[in-house]
């Protein structure tokens, strides 16, 4: 059985009555509560350990150097503020910075519990790979034998220390099935580190796989441990690994030869135990032909090569991964599904899926918010309804087209933004509380009302109306 995660929340603090009043619930919870007195304390813990989130007293500009820092080392690292009473214009300059959500300075239980409903299972949705355990939110889900040899093949290699290399379609969930890998090996007790391969620039990759010294370059104000060296002695998920550069491509060649490395801007040797897992939506095997991946590089990698199934290959496991999504969101929208819809149902078998799994949770995610009642339907969500309808009529003339046209484009974005729009009236103009219902981050839910406001799509009786 995959056990659950112990969650770790970091507390930067010098004010003793509130580091008290988040551990208490912290621990009410059974997670792990830690303290740094100041604000090179939580830097420095940040990179040596994996965290679940970060609370952290902002009251001053040493504060805000210490919020970018940490945003920079963990980008995906949720860090909610604590503000001096009444003080707005704080508040707004956190929210601005992209915390998810500001707590008043003297904390209340009540509010640090509220703030912990809504943060801590978003971020460990977005890392948790899940139980065994039929009603835990979080597990690997599929039933027909395409998948099921996948799931398989995990379990024989996960104990090994071989490289996997893991393909397939965007929205597979190759993610997932890396960090079941890790879950399942003897390295379960470390680090789980991820880098995205293709979201950073060949210096910023560079620098962020293996760290850099002081002064290396402009801005380099304190040393920083890399990917590689914060994997030390667990797994680390170079995710979309066809993206890098010829150059970046030699030195992951050199490292996972050797299994040292110099920081950037350093001459000391750096050694490390680390399993690596590497993921894409690419046929790497097309890409060494081409001559765009080193082929070196790529027998290291794939030690074991992993492929996973597009959804629209395996229409048997769209309705256990409906009821799974169901169980992990209808909570959020306060519905009780009895059944689904027979008539949803047969729509969805019969989806091509360009975005695979990642596509269909969207898809239950917005029935359950547009619409209503026990039964879980496509009533109410007729963009949704129509989208999906096209999907099906381009399934036939090419099952592996991933093309949307314009006009399916403008109707996606029409459904988003009535979801938007459902998902703040549902929790009374709660931009923190909606993004979490969404899925998305509650910065990426401001830039699109500003971006409504700004195409005239969201009009004051709209705004009035949530």
């Amino acid at each position: 059985m995959l056990e659950k995660l112990c969650q770790n929340v970091l507390i930067a603090s010098h004010n003793t009555a509130n580091a008290r009043c988040v551990l208490e619930a912290l621990a009410a919870r059974a997670v792990r509560g830690t303290m740094a007195t100041s604000s090179a304390a939580a830097i420095a813990k940040v990179e040596e350990s994996a965290w679940d989130m970060v609370i952290a007293e902002i009251s001053e500009q040493s504060h805000w150097d210490m919020l970018r820092k940490i945003r920079h080392i963990a980008p995906e690292l949720p860090v909610v503020a604590v503000i001096p009473a009444a003080c707005v214009a704080l508040a707004v300059r956190a929210m601005h910075e992209g915390c998810p959500d500001v707590l008043v300075s003297p904390l209340t239980s009540a509010a640090v519990n509220a703030m912990l409903e809504t943060i801590l299972p978003t971020h460990e949705a977005q890392v948790a790979a899940g139980e065994e355990d039929n009603h835990h939110l979080f597990r690997i889900v599929g039933r027909s034998e395409q998948f099921l040899r996948t799931v398989r093949l995990v379990e024989k290699v996960a104990p090994t220390t071989v490289p996997v290399l893991i393909t397939g379609e965007s929205g597979t969930g190759k993610e997932l099935l890396s960090y079941l890998l890790h879950r399942r090996s003897n390295r379960r007790k470390n680090p789980y580190v991820r880098v995205n391969c293709a979201a950073l620039s060949e210096n910023l990759l560079e620098s962020e796989l293996f760290g850099h010294e002081r002064g290396a370059f402009t801005g380099a104000i304190a040393r920083h441990k890399g990917r590689f060296e914060r994997a030390h002695g667990g797994t680390l998920l170079l995710d979309e690994i066809s993206e890098t550069t010829p150059r970046l491509q030699a030195e992951l060649l050199r490292v996972l030869e050797q299994q040292d490395f110099e920081r950037v801007g350093g001459s000391e040797l750096v050694r490390v135990s680390v399993r690596v897992v590497s993921t894409s939506n690419r046929d790497l095997a097309a890409e060494v032909k081409a001559g765009r991946f080193r082929q070196d590089l790529y027998y290291r990698l794939s030690g074991v090569h992993m492929h996973v199934p597009s959804l629209r290959t395996r229409p048997n496991d769209i309705e256990p991964l409906v009821w799974h999504f169901v169980n992990m969101h209808a909570g959020e929208v306060r519905r009780r599904i009895r059944s689904l819809d027979p008539e949803m149902l047969t729509v969805f078998s019969q989806c091509s899926w360009p975005g695979n799994v990642r596509q269909l949770r969207s898809a239950v995610r917005a029935a359950l918010i547009l619409g209503e009642g026990p039964v879980l339907s496509l009533d109410g969500a007729e963009d949704l309804r129509q989208e999906l309808v096209d999907c099906m009529m381009t399934a036939g003339e090419s099952a592996s087209s991933t093309a949307i046209d314009a006009s399916s484009t403008l109707r996606l974005q029409e459904l988003e933004r009535h979801a938007v729009l459902e998902a703040l009236r549902r929790t009374r103009r709660n931009q923190v509380k909606a993004a979490g219902l969404l899925g998305i981050t509650d910065r990426t839910l401001r830039e699109k009302l500003r971006r409504y406001r700004q195409d005239g799509l969201l009009a004051a009786t709209q705004e009035a109306s949530w």
